[in-house]
């Protein structure tokens, strides 16, 4: 045998035993964890079909389909979430628009909590440790994590697909808006899977792959809404997604792009998972004080989120400008060559009172994003807990209410703390533009926002501290905010449906006698989903 010989078997050896163990492993993990990826095929899937079912019921004749046309056109901060609107006039067009960018981020979400969970979850748990002892490759491991989130999305997009079809959708459509869900779980399940060798722990590598989720989307959005050149769309993967045009163009092509992303991604991941440590990412932390300066649940709550709420601050900056730059185009909609110079001759609405609705919205948006951290704070509590880290510290003379209240206690401050920042950017946009507006009374009406954001984290201070074992429903709060904030008024919804997101009640500071009964009743409930998640908390068993 010649020496080149020798060497491919030796290869082919040792690539065989790092994927040891991964026929008898997938099916297991599938048995115990594919519950855990169900609920985003149902979200994603029901986000599409409803799309073709509500169409024609809120939208009956022709010219309540050119209203929302045009009154998504004129506004570029919807553009945002949803991405650019295409034909609006049909069912297959407003699903593109409203399902393919949203439900691709909760694709590619669902994608990458399923790899980490199999991969660096199981490394902080130990469960990666008992595994190992029997026969295992190194490599079986993150195969079965990536082989879950490309099955999960595969079977994503077919149940959307089918799903869609069923309840009216045009056939080629809806499969190609299903595939771009498929392979947008691809990409991410394959960048998950580069950052879980990456970070110190799962948090870490998990907060690095929402990260530059979060900033695709949100550039890819940003981009589309400003009409910026080309290119800026053609470097983003999410970007090629929406360059699909369902309904539209219906171009199949750019998907093969995603799929070279992934495979190129998938074979740094595996590259850079021979490189690593059990048990430790390529970016080691750095070693702790020799002696603990935590001495307060206050302290300690705010070590475990001093990372990402610092990431957040700056984040948060970046969105001011974001949406400071979409407040600053209200000055284009209002002028007498605009179509909405026609509303405001006919006395629909005064320029006044059309800058402050846009100002107002543009904030409510930020709100939202406001609560997000929050939501996590109180989701840490619930890991910590259920990784049996939550017992040591009720060993000693901290008390559950003490403990929890801490936790709640950032929440609740850290919305005060983003709003104002990003508050001030848009403020300083908008003040120095021909709006109208001061610099003191946006950010008025920035902070304004706060109690009602509190009402959104107080949903996860109540399922939190009261039902744990629907961790999940914690977003719910952040879930309905954002569905009613952006689409609601354009959907014609009753103001009873509208007044369900805390946000429909803050009042407008920006014009006179502003009404701050509403902004009273959201406080309440506010208080009433605390108190209860703080007597659950109390009296429920520990990481159950």
């Amino acid at each position: 045998m010649t020496a080149t010989a020798a060497s491919a078997v030796r290869t082919r050896r040792r690539r065989s035993g790092a994927a040891t163990g991964t026929r008898l492993l997938l099916p297991v993990s599938l048995h115990h964890n594919g519950r855990l990826i169900a609920p985003w095929i149902l979200i994603v899937s029901a986000l599409s079909a409803s799309s073709v079912l509500v169409y024609p019921w809120v939208f009956p004749d022709q010219e309540d389909r050119e209203g929302l046309q045009q009154a998504v056109d004129a506004n570029p901060a919807i553009g945002l979430i949803f991405g650019p609107p295409g034909d609006l006039l049909t069912a297959d067009g407003f699903n593109a628009w409203r399902a393919l960018a949203l439900g691709g981020f909760l694709a590619a979400m669902g994608a990458v909590l399923t790899v980490t969970r199999a991969t660096r979850g199981q490394e902080d748990s130990g469960q990666a440790e008992l595994l190992a002892s029997g026969v295992l490759g190194r490599s079986a491991r993150l195969m079965t994590g990536v082989a879950m989130s490309l099955l999960g999305s595969l079977v994503l997009g077919v149940v959307a697909a089918l799903l869609t079809i069923l309840c009216g959708g045009g056939t080629e459509p809806s499969l190609l808006l299903a595939a771009t869900f498929t392979v947008t779980g691809w990409m991410f399940a394959a960048l998950a899977a580069v950052t879980a060798q990456i970070g110190a722990d799962a948090r870490t590598s998990n907060a690095i792959a929402v990260a530059t989720l979060g900033s695709l989307f949100i550039l890819r959005g940003f981009a589309y809404s400003v009409e910026a050149p080309s290119w800026t769309i053609w470097i983003n993967p999410l970007g090629w997604m929406q360059e699909t045009a369902p309904s539209g163009d219906n171009l199949w092509w750019p998907l093969a792009l995603g799929i070279a992303l992934t495979a190129v991604l998938l074979a740094v991941a595996f590259a850079l998972e021979n490189r690593r440590d059990f048990g430790q990412g390529l970016v080691e932390p750095r070693p702790g004080p020799a002696r603990g300066k935590v001495r307060r649940p206050w302290g300690l709550a705010w070590r475990l989120s001093r990372g990402s709420a610092l990431t957040w601050a700056i984040a948060f900056v970046l969105l001011g400008a974001v949406f400071g730059y979409f407040a600053t185009s209200i000055v284009d909609l209002i002028d007498p060559t605009s179509p909405m110079a026609v509303a405001l001759a006919g006395g629909a609405a005064s320029a006044e009172a059309l800058v402050a609705a846009f100002v107002v919205m543009i904030l409510s948006m930020i709100g939202i994003f406001a609560a997000i951290p929050s939501v996590q704070v109180m989701l840490r509590v619930r890991s910590e807990e259920v990784e049996d880290r939550v017992e040591p510290v009720m060993a000693t003379a901290v008390a559950r209410p003490r403990y929890y209240a801490a936790n709640v206690a950032l929440a609740f401050a850290l919305p005060v703390l983003y709003m104002a920042v990003a508050g001030t950017v848009v403020a300083a946009l908008a003040s120095s533009s021909d709006l109208g507006v001061d610099f003191g009374e946006v950010l008025a009406q920035a902070l304004v926002m706060v109690p009602a954001t509190w009402t959104i984290v107080a949903v996860s201070v109540f399922v939190v501290g009261a039902r744990p074992h629907v961790a999940v429903a914690a977003w719910a709060g952040v879930a309905a905010s954002l569905v009613l904030t952006l689409l609601g008024p354009s959907f014609g919804l009753a103001d009873w449906v509208l007044g369900i997101s805390p946000l429909w009640h803050v009042p407008d500071v920006l014009l006179p006698d502003p009404d701050w009964t509403g902004l009273m009743l959201v406080s309440l409930f506010t208080l009433a989903f605390t108190v209860i998640g703080f007597v659950g908390f109390r009296r429920r068993d520990l990481a159950v």
